[in-house]
């Protein structure tokens, strides 16, 4: 009992937020459609394992994205096991699409990518490297995406649009800020390729590395894998990072430019104003400059070097050991920051991987700390030159996988009706 002026505290009030059954019911249906997206056809049982939901719950999820036309379910073929097989359940492919663009310093990439990642329809072009202004730019864009339109139009599903960058991209107004490799600087990219396409939708921009480590880990070489650094190379150098199993791009999108890391001193100048950067020395112009080839000469002459170093050609074998040594240079430095469990190399990096995987490797040991350079693999990509489109169409798709009840109301006309 208290006396006197004592006062007897109030019992403490603990606040716990609840969860309406509609909002469980729509992180039931975004769990569910992200799993077939990304694993493929399932039964009901694997999608119970998987997601941890029970029977019924699934049930009544799979109605709803049936009904939505998002899902298909069909009936699986016998195993030989007595008892009836679990009808097999799998994503519309012409349920949901989105269009995925890609620019690269001398490419530029359109596709129609559907749920589950498969790719209906596709236009790649080479381009000279001395046109990449941003007027020229959007009209060869446009003129591919005008190819796939007369081959039977965008589909009417179209639920998203996004664009891989070479470039510093503000995620989120998709702002390029920088773009050193094309010459944009502040460029509102996603806007100006919406209005000339005339999408009633907005269009993501993202850095090419960030979309291409988001569609290895989801689709390529780091499936699986929670802990990855994508390093991808062409004219220049870029880096995407998974953490913890999300993509990781810093507090505006700016993260994962590793291609700017100073990396030599006594280097030359880079692109963007400094001198020495990662991708000086690794680079294609440096790895051409090296084999005694020109360094604009692109991809042809990166050709010619892969040739000559399958010949046995001494230049061009001490050329890509050399890009190796600089390339486990900064990769080394990265492992003793990031602590990654699975390294990428994609784009150049990719095809050189072969001839430059053992100096790379005697620089990772020699430079990493032990405790990080012990736990971490270095692979090639799976994907190559479909990564970056690819990644775009993840990113594309993610407001239809977070929320696929905010679709339902609008599916015979989703790009009108859907919010930015």
């Amino acid at each position: 009992m208290s006396t006197g002026g004592d006062r007897v505290p109030a019992p403490v009030q603990v606040h716990r937020p609840g969860q309406r059954s509609e909002t469980v019911r729509r992180a039931n249906l975004s769990a569910i459609l992200r799993e077939l997206h990304l694993r493929g056809p399932s039964s009901r049982s694997e999608l119970v394992e998987h997601t941890g939901l029970t029977r019924s719950g699934i049930r009544a999820v799979l109605g709803d994205l049936v009904a939505y036309d998002l899902v298909r379910e069909e009936r699986a073929a016998s195993q030989g096991a007595p008892g009836r097989p679990s009808p097999l359940v799998r994503t519309n492919p012409h349920g949901a699409t989105v269009l995925a663009m890609e620019i690269a310093v001398d490419s530029l990439a359109v596709g129609i990518v559907s749920l589950g990642g498969v790719v209906l329809d596709s236009e790649r072009v080479d381009r000279p490297r001395d046109r990449f202004s941003l007027g020229e730019t959007v009209t060869d864009l446009v003129r591919l995406v005008g190819r796939i339109r007369s081959r039977g139009g965008l589909p009417d599903t179209l639920v998203g649009s996004a664009v891989a960058v070479v470039g510093i991209v503000r995620r989120s107004d998709g702002l390029v800020r920088m773009a050193p490799n094309l010459g944009w600087h502040d460029v509102a990219f996603g806007e100006r390729i919406r209005e000339e396409l005339g999408l009633r939708l907005p269009v993501a921009v993202a850095n090419e590395a960030d979309l291409g480590a988001l569609a290895e880990q989801r689709r390529g070489a780091a499936v699986g894998s929670n802990h990855v650094l994508y390093i991808s190379g062409e004219v220049g150098v870029g880096g995407g990072l998974i953490a913890a199993g999300q993509p990781f791009t810093g507090l505006a999108g700016y993260a994962g430019e590793v291609g700017h890391i100073p990396v030599n001193p006594s280097g030359t100048a880079c692109r963007c104003g400094s001198v020495g950067c990662w991708e000086t020395e690794v680079g294609e112009p440096a790895l051409l400059a090296r084999a005694g080839r020109p360094p604009g000469g692109g991809r042809a002459e990166v050709d010619a070097v892969l040739r000559d170093a399958a010949a046995g050609s001494a230049v061009a074998l001490h050329a890509l050991a050399e890009v190796g040594r600089w390339l486990g240079v900064g990769l080394a430095g990265l492992v003793n920051v990031l602590n990654p469990e699975l390294i990428v190399l994609g784009g150049l990096f990719g095809r050189i991987h072969p001839y430059v995987n053992a100096s790379l490797r005697s620089e990772l040991d020699r430079l990493a700390l032990q405790a990080s350079r012990e736990l971490v693999r270095v692979v090639p990509a799976n994907l190559g030159v479909d990564a970056w489109l690819l990644g775009a169409a993840e990113l594309a798709f993610e407001p239809l996988l977070a929320d696929p009840a905010a679709w339902a109301p609008a599916r015979t006309n989703a790009p009108a009706t859907h919010p930015a």
